[in-house]
């Protein structure tokens, strides 16, 4: 294999390849990347055996075809540490050399005919979504995610599609995000739970992709093809909790709030918070809101906005973290807060796109 590309464009695709390979398996060639040449492109791959990447990258000159089996974590540094424009790969047996104007790095891959397929998406998807909104449904609902593996079922986001309609939906027990885009497709309403890890290379993707994502559902797959990347992952097996049951439908208490002024609010009475001490206090009168906390030993924060409210008074203590991870994805210049008790759930709602339940906590 001999074929000369572009820097820039490697670079973006290793990012992601290199975000797939395993680091911990006792499979070198799973530490690795594979590229191939086809037609007039080269072929990335990376796969942990759960996750797969394949990338197809035009930017290339092929003077020999071929394929080389070349550590990740290697070529990435290589790459991203050369100032070069373009650099040339050659393969002889199982020895990789990588040129530059000024350079030569000789390095020891592994025999491509061992590395895994990588599966692509053919025929008609299930459905399609601009890779835009699939982006921002990710966004909304990934910081959510679940990360201790003692409840497996949560620890990957719900995708359902739901007629016209795909849903995400994320939690980690103590808090839920759920996001609606708009999606085209035929058949039958399903749902699958995506891998953490699969949302997060997904995440990194598609800010790099126009136009749509075309998603492929099976009993224990997706695959998701958006521009030139192909993202294919095996399913979280379990069941979803029931998360319509925890959407609270008895809210009688209703406030819209300016989305940055809240969060700079949030984040400003955050300051004196701590392990021991670490919610803050929102408190709710006639068109005022006030937000309080105190750090043992450290001192206390008062910092009030004005709102729209005209309900009865009511105060209730939030995690800032939680407060400030949903509204940093909001995408909206005003949020709505729904309440019923200082013990129960709050709602924060953006129209029909966004709903986030984030449970209080005590601050007697």
């Amino acid at each position: 294999m001999h074929v000369i590309v572009s820097r820039p464009a490697l670079l973006e695709v290793l990012g992601a390849a290199s975000s797939v390979a395993a680091t911990r398996s006792t499979k070198d060639v799973l530490k690795c990347v594979r590229l191939t040449t086809k037609d007039s492109m080269l072929i990335v791959s990376a796969t942990d055996l759960e996750v797969a990447l394949r990338v197809e990258v035009q930017q290339v000159e092929i003077k020999r075809k071929g394929d080389m089996l070349i550590p990740a974590d290697k070529l990435m540094s290589i790459v991203r540490e050369s100032t070069d424009d373009t650099l040339t790969l050659e393969a002889e047996e199982q020895v990789c050399h990588i040129r530059g104007k000024d350079s030569h790095f000789e390095v020891y891959g592994q025999d491509p005919r061992e590395f895994p397929p990588t599966p692509s998406l053919d025929g008609t998807p299930d459905l399609e979504v601009e890779a835009t909104v699939l982006f921002d449904l990710i966004n909304k609902t990934s910081f959510a995610v679940a990360k201790e593996n003692t409840r497996y079922a949560i620890n990957g986001i719900l995708w359902a599609k739901q007629g016209k309609k795909l849903v995400l939906v994320s939690t980690d027990g103590r808090r839920l995000a759920r996001a609606v885009g708009a999606a085209e497709g035929s058949g039958a309403d399903s749902q699958m739970i995506v891998p953490a890890k699969t949302v997060f290379v997904l995440q990194r993707v598609l800010g790099h992709t126009t136009g749509k994502a075309a998603v492929r559902f099976s009993s224990n797959q997706v695959i998701v093809q958006a521009d030139s990347y192909c993202i294919s992952s095996a399913l979280v097996e379990g069941h979803f909790p029931q998360y319509e049951d925890v959407i609270p439908k008895d809210s009688d208490k209703k406030v819209e709030l300016n989305t940055e002024e809240f969060m700079s609010a949030v984040r400003r009475a955050a300051l004196l918070t701590n392990e021991q001490s670490k919610g803050v206090r929102l408190k709710f009168d006639a068109n005022q809101l006030t937000l309080s906390s105190r750090a043992p030993e450290q001192g206390e924060a008062t910092i009030s906005m004005s709102v729209n409210y005209a309900e009865a008074a009511i105060e209730i203590g939030f995690n800032p973290l939680f407060l400030v991870d949903a509204l940093k994805v909001a995408n909206s210049e005003t949020v709505t807060l729904e309440m019923k008790e200082s013990n129960r759930p709050g709602i924060f709602r953006v129209e029909q796109s966004f709903l986030y339940v984030v449970m209080p906590v005590n601050l007697a």
